[in-house]
C-alpha cells in the first residue's frame, strides 16, 4: 500500500487465476483413461476413422461406378457387402460415405465452437442492451425447429460438402453461445479477472488468458457432443433426400435407398448403414463423457 494506491503483486493475480482454472495439463490423460467407456469409445471412433479414410485405400473399388448392371446381389467374394439396386458396391459406399460424415461433423462442430464461443464472450462481457439484444436474437432462432431451418437452408441452396457444414453450423452454434455466457458472467467478476483490468490489461488479454481456459473444457466436451448430433443431422437430411447430391455416397442416404429392401430380404442394404451411423453416435458420446469427467476436476 503506498498512499491510497494498493499496489497488486502479478505473481498473486496469477495464483487467483491457476486456483479457478479447470486443470487440463497434469494427470488429464489419466483422468481421461480411468472409464473403461471411454476406452470403448476410442476405439470404435478410431475404428470408423479407419475404415472411412484407410479402407478406400485398401480395398481399391469405385463407389460411384457401378460394378453391375442395376442388380441388387448379395454379398460375394469380390463384394462383401453385396451391390445396391444401381450396381455399386455396398462397402465401397460405407467407406466413402463415412468419410463425408465425419469431414462434416467435426467441422461443423469446429465452427460452432469458434462463432459460438466469441459471441457469448462478446455477448457476457459487454452486458447491459447489447447483451439483452445479442441474446433475445439467440433466442428467437432457437424458438425455430432447428429441423425447419435446415430444410430451407438446403432447399435454397445446392447442397454440398461446404455448404453441409455451415447449414449444420448454422444452429448448432446456439447452444453454445448460451453456455459461454453464462460461464462469462460468472468469471468476469472474479478477483484475477478484476486485477487484470485494474493492471490495465487489455480486454482481448482478460478474454484469452484469464476467462478462456476457465470454461475451455466445458465447450470442449458440449463441441464433442454436439459432432454426433451434426453427424445425426446429416444423415436425416440425406434420408430425406436433402443431403449431399448423387453419386456422392453418405450413410444417411444409403439408409433410405435400402428401406424399399428392408422387406425383400436384402438386409446389406439396410443394416450396416444403419449400424455405422449408431456406431458413430455411440463412441463421439462415449469420448464425450470421458472428456467432461477429466476436464471437470479443478485445482485447488
Amino acid at each position: 500500500m503506498k498512499g491510497d494506491t494498493m499496489i497488486i503483486n502479478p505473481s498473486f493475480m496469477e495464483e487467483m487465476h491457476i486456483e479457478g482454472q479447470t486443470d487440463i495439463r497434469p494427470g488429464f490423460m489419466k483422468r481421461f483413461w480411468r472409464a473403461r467407456t471411454t476406452k470403448l469409445g476410442v476405439v470404435l471412433l478410431a475404428a470408423l476413422v479407419l475404415f472411412s479414410f484407410v479402407g478406400p485405400l485398401i480395398y481399391r473399388h469405385s463407389a460411384t461406378l457401378p460394378h453391375v448392371l442395376n442388380t441388387v446381389s448379395g454379398p460375394t467374394a469380390k463384394f462383401p457387402m453385396g451391390t445396391d439396386s444401381l450396381g455399386h458396391n455396398v462397402l465401397s459406399q460405407l467407406m466413402v460415405g463415412g468419410q463425408s460424415s465425419l469431414e462434416v461433423g467435426f467441422a461443423s462442430a469446429l465452427v460452432s465452437m469458434i462463432f459460438g464461443t466469441i459471441y457469448g464472450m462478446v455477448a457476457g462481457i459487454a452486458g447491459g442492451w447489447t447483451d439483452t439484444v445479442m441474446m433475445r436474437i439467440v433466442d428467437i432462432i432457437l424458438a425455430i425447429p432447428s429441423i425447419f431451418i435446415l430444410l430451407f437452408l438446403n432447399a435454397v441452396f445446392k447442397p454440398n460438402l461446404l455448404l453441409m457444414i455451415f447449414v449444420l453450423a448454422s444452429t448448432a452454434w446456439l447452444g453454445v453461445s448460451r453456455l459461454v455466457r453464462a460461464e462469462v458472467l460468472s468469471i468476469k467478476n472474479m478477483l484475477y479477472v478484476e486485477a487484470a483490468n485494474a493492471l490495465g490489461a487489455n480486454i482481448w488479454r482478460v478474454m484469452a488468458r484469464y476467462m478462456l481456459p476457465n470454461f475451455l473444457g466445458t465447450v470442449v466436451v458440449a463441441s464433442t457432443l454436439g459432432i454426433a448430433d451434426s453427424i445425426l443431422a446429416m444423415a436425416g437430411l440425406s434420408f430425406l433426400g436433402l443431403g449431399l447430391p448423387p453419386p456422392a455416397p453418405n450413410w444417411g442416404g444409403m439408409l433410405a435407398d435400402g428401406m424399399n429392401y428392408m422387406f425383400q430380404n436384402a438386409w446389406w442394404l439396410v443394416y450396416p448403414a444403419g449400424l455405422c451411423i449408431l456406431l458413430s453416435q455411440v463412441s463421439i458420446n462415449l469420448v464425450g463423457d470421458g472428456l467432461r469427467d477429466a476436464l471437470e476436476t479443478r485445482e485447488r
